[in-house]
């Protein structure tokens, strides 16, 4: 059974929700590292620090021994264009502008949206599966943002 298969307890999902968090901060890293056009550092930036303050939050709950922000669950999982489809994920470089530190955004955000729906699916009906319900919507809403400003600024019909 993989990793995605089972139900775990709350520090385990935890701990797993933080590295999850660590990853996606460390990839952006590399990014801000390798790129040079302002526009696209400033996106990943902002990217990393939302999976810094993710993991913070993680680490408060594994803390206190719960997550706060329940009231996120009773909103609807925004709906995405999935523009990830549509774009190839494709390494940043000095030369990678803002067009593509958004498609490289919406590629690391999707694939936390498509873990964290994996086991909040996999743990329906289990405490765990709440958590990572809340963890999902709060990915979603940040892919559906990442989207919306791909739309907003190289969309042709804007």
């Amino acid at each position: 059974m993989s990793e995605n298969q089972v139900c775990y307890t709350f520090d385990a999902a935890v701990e797993m929700a933080i590295k999850m968090e660590e990853e996606g901060f460390r990839n952006y890293l590399d990014a801000i590292r390798k790129v040079t056009n302002k526009g696209a550092r400033e996106i990943l930036r902002d990217n990393a620090l939302d999976e810094l303050e993710h993991k913070h939050q993680l680490e408060k709950a594994l803390l206190e021994g719960r997550m706060d922000g329940g009231e996120a669950l009773d909103q609807p999982i925004p709906p995405t264009m999935h523009l990830d489809y549509v774009f190839k994920k494709e390494e940043m470089g000095p030369q990678s502008g803002v067009r593509e530190a958004l498609v490289y955004a919406i590629h690391l955000e999707k694939g936390a949206v498509d873990y964290y729906g994996s086991v909040a699916n996999h743990c329906a009906g289990a405490p765990m599966g709440q958590l990572f319900a809340q963890l999902l919507k709060e990915e979603t809403r940040h892919l559906q943002a990442l989207e919306d400003l791909y739309e907003q600024h190289f969309m042709t019909e804007n």
